[in-house]
C-alpha cells in the first residue's frame, strides 16, 4: 500500500465555493470562451509544500457563461487544499461542467516543475 493511500478520498465531496453564472444571451451562436489563470496554488499532499502552477480553460457555453468573480474565488480555495495535480484538473473541470453545462469544456493544467518533473493534465468534457 502506498503512503498516499487515502489521502484523496474526500476529492469529490470537498465543499467549495459556488461557481455562479450567468444567461448566455448569445446562446444561438457556438462561441469558445478561454480562460487563464496564471497564479493557481495548491497543496501537495505528501509534502504539506504549496504547488503552483497555471489552470488553461476552455468551454462552449450553451445557456449560461462563467461568472468570472466568483470563479476566481472557487480557484482561491485550493490554496489550502491537499490535492494531486490530476485531482485538481478532473475536479475543477467536473465543477465548471456542473455550474453552466457548457457544450465543450477542456482544462489543462501546467504545474511548474517539482522535483526535477514537471506536470500537465489535461481533461476534456463532450456533452452527450
Amino acid at each position: 500500500m502506498s503512503s498516499y493511500e487515502s489521502k484523496q478520498d474526500n476529492v469529490r465531496t470537498l465543499v467549495l465555493p459556488e461557481i455562479e453564472v450567468f444567461a448566455n444571451i448569445y446562446s444561438d451562436r457556438d462561441y469558445r470562451i478561454d480562460m487563464e489563470i496564471p497564479e493557481f496554488t495548491a497543496v501537495c499532499p505528501k509534502t504539506g509544500l504549496p504547488d503552483f502552477g497555471i489552470l488553461y480553460l476552455s468551454y462552449r457555453p450553451d445557456q449560461c457563461c462563467l461568472e468570472l468573480k466568483s470563479l476566481k474565488e472557487y480557484v482561491t480555495a485550493y490554496r489550502d487544499v491537499g490535492i494531486f495535480h490530476e485531482n485538481v484538473a478532473n475536479r475543477v473541470l467536473d465543477d465548471v461542467v456542473r455550474a453552466c453545462k457548457p457544450r465543450f469544456a477542456r482544462l489543462h493544467a501546467d504545474y511548474n516543475v517539482r522535483g526535477g518533473i514537471k506536470t500537465r493534465v489535461t481533461t476534456v468534457y463532450r456533452r452527450p
